[in-house]
């Protein structure tokens, strides 16, 4: 039986409400027991607190999304040190940058991303970083803060910058992009990439495997892309899935 961490998981998001007990029932059954959720924004860290301290399995991550940058008030990272320190918190995350999507102030960005990793290392937690055009300064950021871990999810980079990211102790999260026929950049670095440096994850609701494509995704999915990475490597599902699960313990300390 296999025993799997999807490491990013917005669970707590509104197109699960009519589902969510049913969805984590197929989650188990695919071999999927244990989700890490991170939050987005001061407005759900409270949801995502009460779905880790009602469901077995659950994990909550608490942090400032770069994407919801209009939200954050500067009182959130206020209250951040707390949360981290009486929830139950294995993270802090969702944090990062993101060039991509126009109107969202880099400086700001960039001053949200920088506090929270200081909060981070000082409550020695791992960070979970979302990077969008911006794998560059991500790595430059972690690099100038240093005494982190964590992991840049939903990985899209080079082979040379997740190199630069092993180096500096940081997994790279790999989820429905890498099923897609196209997709031959991440094919290149999950094939060839220190398989200590791998965790799986879906990002569900978003970003669905080939199979899956136009649909909700979720965490019974993963087992999609535990088949694509096992594929890619020459190595078994049973294996990948037990060095995976092996990482995610041990970074997020399960």
């Amino acid at each position: 039986m296999l025993d799997l961490v999807d490491t990013h998981a917005h669970l707590d998001d509104r197109s699960f409400d009519g589902d969510r007990g049913d969805m984590f029932g197929r989650s188990a059954e695919a071999g999927v027991r244990r989700w890490i959720v991170p939050a987005i924004d001061r407005g759900n860290w409270e949801k995502v607190e009460l779905l880790a301290t009602s469901r077995a399995g659950v994990s909550a991550a608490f942090g400032l999304h770069p994407l919801f940058l209009d939200h954050h008030r500067d009182e959130h990272l206020d209250e951040l040190p707390g949360w981290l320190e009486h929830r139950g918190a294995v993270a802090v995350g969702e944090i990062g940058l993101d060039f991509h999507v126009e109107g969202l102030d880099p400086q700001r960005q960039r001053d949200l991303f920088v506090r929270q990793l200081r909060i981070a290392r000082e409550h020695d937690l791992p960070v979970i970083v979302h990077a969008r055009r911006a794998f560059e300064e991500v790595i430059h950021t972690l690099r100038r803060i240093g005494g982190l871990r964590g992991v840049v999810h939903s990985f899209s980079g080079s082979e040379e910058q997740a190199r630069q990211l092993f180096d500096l102790g940081f997994h790279i999260g790999i989820g429905g992009p890498v099923t897609y026929e196209r997709a031959h950049r991440i094919h290149r670095v999950v094939t060839d990439m220190p398989l200590e440096w791998l965790l799986l994850e879906t990002d569900a609701p978003d970003q669905p495997c080939s199979r899956h494509r136009g649909e909700r995704n979720e965490p019974a999915y993963m087992r999609d892309v535990l088949s694509a990475v096992a594929r890619l490597r020459g190595e078994s599902e049973e294996h990948v899935a037990m060095r995976t699960t092996a990482n995610a313990i041990a970074l997020f300390k399960l």
